[in-house]
């Protein structure tokens, strides 16, 4: 069944489990560091600029924001990590919410880890994915801001990071520009097509 991204609207938010919708739905995860651009992918994907607040300040979705697409799955933008200049605190609070999310035996259909493509995988990001694969969570990597390299630029990054970062060859792989509007239909098919069963 077709999912028309274009009919996204924002569900609510969640500073906790409790507060997190019902799960009658399949769920999509976006995780990956403050500044990589999981607001504006989410806005890219909905067609719509104005639906996720994309802030000059990274670090500021504090959160688990989500999102109703087309009434048939729902998007979760968890807070970014690795952002330096937010105080310990709120980071220990922000990074508490997301491994709860994770542990939590809350089920959800599909995690987009989001990297930006033009810097190497933090340690966060190398020990997101080892997590990921131990755990047998499904996942699709979604290498951003493609549009600032060249493609002989975007091909070496991307061979690098296969070194780097512990994905099996078959993993799903994409590399997006939410700017300039590139990858994003791929991604679009895929999703559709990894949750073809699961869609009502």
């Amino acid at each position: 069944m077709a999912i028309n991204f274009r009919k996204t609207t924002f569900w609510g938010v969640a500073s906790d489990l409790k507060s997190c919708p019902p799960l009658d739905r399949p769920e999509i995860v976006f995780s990956g560091k403050s500044n990589v651009g999981k607001s504006s992918l989410i806005n890219a994907l909905a067609d719509n600029k104005k639906l996720a607040r994309v802030s000059a300040t990274p670090g500021k979705t504090r959160l688990v924001v989500y999102f109703d697409v087309d009434s048939k799955l729902y998007l979760a933008d968890l807070p970014g990590y690795g952002y330096a200049k937010a105080p310990k605190d709120v980071k220990e609070k922000f990074s508490k919410l997301c491994d709860q999310y994770f542990v939590s035996g809350r089920e959800f259909s599909l995690v987009l880890h989001l990297i930006d493509i033009r810097h190497d995988p933090s340690a966060e990001d190398i020990r997101m994915i080892e997590y990921m694969n131990h755990n047998n969570i499904p996942y699709f990597l979604v290498f951003t801001k493609c549009d600032k390299l060249s493609r002989a630029q975007m091909m070496k990054q991307l061979s690098a990071f296969s070194k780097i970062l512990d994905f099996h060859d078959d993993a799903h792989c994409f590399a997006v520009s939410a700017e300039k509007k590139i990858g994003l239909e791929d991604l679009k098919v895929s999703i559709e097509e990894y949750l073809q069963d699961k869609l009502s």
